[in-house]
């Protein structure tokens, strides 16, 4: 089974404060999704911060428009420094997400680390080639445009 590893970094010029209060917030994750993914959260009543254990149940359409539930648990989070949330159902045979904040130079570094494994062993990796690392790059370019409007770069 393949594993691949994708790492995105984003400086701030707004508080730490201000951008943990915006990432760790379930809600937000909509806003920071291309509305192409079709994404939209399922569980109910979900709090305004994470905690470990939480568990967070989308919808995603993320290939032809297809729905797909994909479930994941918030597994660490150290308050203002960093969370990780882990996949328990869906696309993935592997998700792991590490969401880290960090202080340079009176601005706020954000680093998100996924090590991830597609389904399908050597097929998966084929997909990986063809599709699923550039649509993970595109997703982050997204990402990278909403954060940056919202709190500047």
């Amino acid at each position: 089974m393949p594993i691949f590893q994708f790492k995105r970094e984003q400086v701030f010029t707004a508080s730490a404060q201000v951008i943990w209060d915006f990432i760790s917030s379930p809600a937000n994750l909509k806003h920071i999704t291309p509305p192409y993914m079709g994404f939209d959260i399922t569980t109910p009543n979900l709090p305004d911060k994470m905690y470990p254990g939480m568990m967070i149940s989308y919808r995603v359409r993320p290939i032809l428009g297809i729905p797909l539930t994909w479930v994941t648990e918030i597994t660490h989070v150290n308050d203002g420094v960093y969370f990780v949330d882990e996949q328990r159902m869906g696309p993935y045979k592997i998700w792991h997400h590490e969401h880290q904040l960090e202080i340079i130079n009176n601005q706020v570094k954000m680093t998100d680390m996924i090590m991830y494994a597609p389904p399908l062993g050597p097929l998966g990796a084929v997909a990986n080639r063809l599709f699923i690392r550039r649509q993970l790059e595109e997703i982050f370019d997204y990402r990278r445009q909403v954060l940056h409007k919202l709190f500047g770069e």
